[in-house]
């Protein structure tokens, strides 16, 4: 159920300090129906926009104007400070906008998150008309492969078969790589956390583990037998990590 005001579609649920969800490249926002179902009962308000991806100007298909879209998002619905979440490419906006924007932000949380490696963005799908290549990169987003639903290989393969909807996903997987965050994150000090897959092949641990030592604020998360979307393969412990963080954090 999405509200439409504006330009914006979005999810809204609960009441009390806004939690924005950011989706990722090839994720909806049902990825996230885990956090959206349990946070309303603990105080939150959930909030999830659809991202421009595949709708905004070429010109304006990029980390930056994706997280300036966040901000103006922010304002447009009067919130003074909100946490803000994301996965795989939405960790990366979020971060983005945390560092352009940090009077905005009281919490940030990044899972899978692009930002400071980028081989998972550079992916150029060669054999897109190819089911079964595609299908075997949908699993491998995940630890357990049967995560990956025929809808969701569907979704994929529909979006890397569209002419438009691969220019535009290739032009986002570029500018992830040209916004690579390792010179920013030393100087940006929003209370972060990091919760990370130990079996993520597309952002590897390790690469929670540099965010985690140039974020000087910030506190590292694992879910064991995880791939690259912890809230989708183990929903209850990736609630429990994050509401234990935002409670320590007086969030």
């Amino acid at each position: 159920m999405l509200k439409k005001e504006g330009k914006y579609r979005y999810f809204e649920a609960g009441e009390g300090t806004p939690i924005i969800i950011l989706h990722g490249l090839m994720g909806g926002l049902s990825n996230f129906d885990g956090v959206a179902d349990f946070f309303p009962k603990h105080g939150y308000k959930v909030v999830i926009p659809e991202l421009p991806l595949y709708t905004n100007n070429i010109l304006k298909t990029n980390v930056k104007a994706f997280s300036k879209f966040v901000k103006d998002f922010i304002t447009f619905k009067d919130f003074d400070k909100v946490i803000l979440l994301g996965n795989s490419l939405g960790g990366h906006i979020a971060l983005y906008h945390t560092k352009m924007y940090p009077e905005k932000m009281a919490g940030l949380i990044i899972t899978g998150s692009s930002g400071l490696y980028e081989s998972a963005m550079g992916e150029s799908y060669p054999k897109r008309g190819d089911y079964e290549y595609i299908k075997k990169k949908a699993e491998d987003v995940f630890y357990d492969p049967k995560v990956a639903t025929k809808e969701i290989v569907d979704d994929v393969y529909a979006t890397v078969n569209d002419r438009i909807k691969l220019l535009k996903t290739l032009t986002i997987a570029k500018s992830a790589i040209r916004h690579n965050m390792a010179k920013d994150l030393p100087k940006m000090t929003t209370p972060t956390c990091i919760i990370w897959g130990r079996n993520d092949k597309v952002t590897p641990p390790d690469v929670a583990e540099e965010f985690n030592r140039l974020l000087p604020n910030s506190d590292l998360y694992w879910i064991d037998k995880c791939g690259h979307a912890a809230m989708m393969e183990h929903p209850d412990e990736f609630n429990r990590l994050m509401l234990e963080w935002l409670k320590k954090s007086n969030l």
